[in-house]
């Protein structure tokens, strides 16, 4: 089977994704939400968790909406020249079906005791205050792949709120979900939340794909 499904475009083909071996797709009307377990094996994971735990930094927010504990995690933007972020880089690509050209870099997401991510939508919301910012030359996000690289000891679920789905942390686990309906039509089913880490650290790498090549 190819890596790609011809054409390669921004947004994934959720049969062909389907159509590949050990991948459970979640009933929903709503969202297209994929999981697939043991993507990454355990050393792999090993290997991005002191790379994040080396870089990381406060995460922020687009559209600021005065909720100082919105976003609680610490953030980590892998080196896309680092030959190792490039393997990783180049299996998401190859599990989703999109042409590179159309990802961010990986990030990398690190939550301690407490530190949670409250419900989100991972698209840029049109006419927000940082749309034309973060929009203007890529266009908004067509879907996100994430990678839990640990389990913590208590907490630290993804919580798809509009569709009632929990995910619990599970080491090298993937999870792949669209956050548009057709150009111009984002998905407000993808809304989720990164649930508080009771005990322990989790540590998970994101990855986004654009509406056009990224730049």
């Amino acid at each position: 089977m190819a890596d790609f499904p011809p054409p390669s475009a921004p947004d994934a083909d959720p049969a062909w994704i389907a159509s590949r071996p050990r991948i459970q797709r979640v009933p929903s009307r709503d969202l297209t939400l994929f999981i697939q377990r043991g993507f990454l094996s355990a050393e792999e994971c090993a290997e991005l968790i002191g790379r994040i735990d080396a870089r990381r930094r406060p995460s922020t927010i687009a559209d600021a909406n005065g909720d100082g504990t919105f976003r609680t995690s610490e953030t980590c933007d892998l080196d896309a020249a680092d030959p190792f972020i490039a393997t990783i880089d180049s299996k998401l690509a190859a599990f989703v079906g999109i042409d590179p050209v159309y990802g961010e870099p990986i990030q990398g997401q690190r939550y301690a005791v407490g530190q949670e991510f409250k419900a989100h939508t991972d698209y840029f919301e049109p006419g927000g205050a940082d749309y034309d910012q973060f929009c203007s030359v890529a266009g908004n996000r067509t879907w996100t792949l994430m990678v839990y690289l640990n389990v913590p000891a208590a907490g630290g679920a993804t919580r798809f709120t509009k569709i009632g789905k929990t995910v619990q942390p599970e080491t090298g686990k993937l999870l792949a979900w669209n956050n548009r309906l057709s150009p111009g039509a984002y998905n407000p089913a993808s809304i989720h939340h990164g649930m508080k880490v009771r005990s322990g650290v989790k540590h998970i790498i994101t990855k986004w794909y654009r509406e056009k090549p990224w730049r």
